[in-house]
C-alpha cells in the first residue's frame, strides 16, 4: 500500500481531518514531496488541502508562531468548518502579512516544513514524513538558489537553529516506519529492488 493509502486506511487524529506532517531541514525537499503527496491523495479521490509552516516562519522568529498555525487552520478545519490565515508575503524581502486565504475542509491536511512534526501536533497525526535530504552544505546551496543569494546568512543562522530544534524536539525518532521518507541515494537503491 502507499503512504497516502495507508494515511486513508485510519481514522482521522485532527477532528475530521487526516492530518500529514512533512518536516526535515530546510533543501531537503519536503515542499516537492508534499506537492507530489497532494498529488496522490486527489488521484485517490481525496479532498486535500496543504499549508506550509513557511506561511508563519520568519528568520527571527522560527517556531514560536504555532499557536497561531492551531487557532487559524488546525482548530477549524478540524471542527469542519473553513480555516482563514495571511501567510507572509516576502516579495519585498522583509516579511509582511499577505492576503487572506482560506482552506476549506478536506479530507486530508498535509502540513509542510520545519517544525509540521514537533511533538505538541503528533498525538493528532495521521502520518510524520521525514525529508532529510542531501547533506547541510547541499541543502544550503539548494535553499539559496531556491530564495537568492541575498538569503545565504540567514540560512546559516537558520540551519543552525533547527539542528538544535530537532535535537530538542526529536522529530525524526517519531516518524513511523509508514511514514519515513528519506530522499538518500540508499533509500533510492532499497524502493528499485
Amino acid at each position: 500500500m502507499t503512504l497516502a493509502g495507508d494515511v486513508l486506511a485510519g481514522p482521522p487524529r485532527c477532528g475530521r481531518v487526516r492530518l500529514v506532517a512533512v518536516d526535515g531541514p530546510s533543501g531537503a525537499g519536503k515542499s516537492t514531496f508534499a506537492a507530489r503527496l497532494v498529488e496522490a491523495f486527489v488521484r485517490l479521490g481525496t479532498s486535500t488541502a496543504l499549508v506550509s509552516t513557511d506561511h508563519y516562519a520568519t528568520w527571527a522568529d522560527p517556531v514560536a508562531w504555532w499557536p497561531r498555525l492551531v487557532a487559524e487552520v488546525l482548530d477549524p478545519l478540524a471542527a469542519g468548518r473553513p480555516a482563514s490565515y495571511r501567510p507572509l508575503d516576502w516579495t519585498t524581502g522583509e516579511p509582511r502579512p499577505g492576503a487572506l486565504r482560506t482552506v476549506e475542509p478536506a479530507d486530508v491536511l498535509v502540513l509542510e516544513g520545519v517544525s509540521a512534526g514537533r511533538s505538541s501536533v503528533r498525538p493528532r497525526l495521521s502520518a510524520l514524513c521525514w525529508v532529510e535530504g542531501p547533506g547541510p552544505a547541499e541543502r544550503l546551496e539548494r535553499a539559496v538558489l531556491r530564495d537568492g543569494p541575498g538569503t545565504r546568512r540567514h540560512f546559516e543562522a537558520w540551519q543552525d537553529f533547527e539542528r538544535g530544534w530537532f535535537e530538542v524536539d526529536r522529530t525524526r525518532e517519531y516518524v513511523h516506519p509508514n511514514g519515513l521518507i528519506l530522499s538518500s541515494e540508499l533509500t533510492q537503491r532499497e524502493r528499485e529492488k
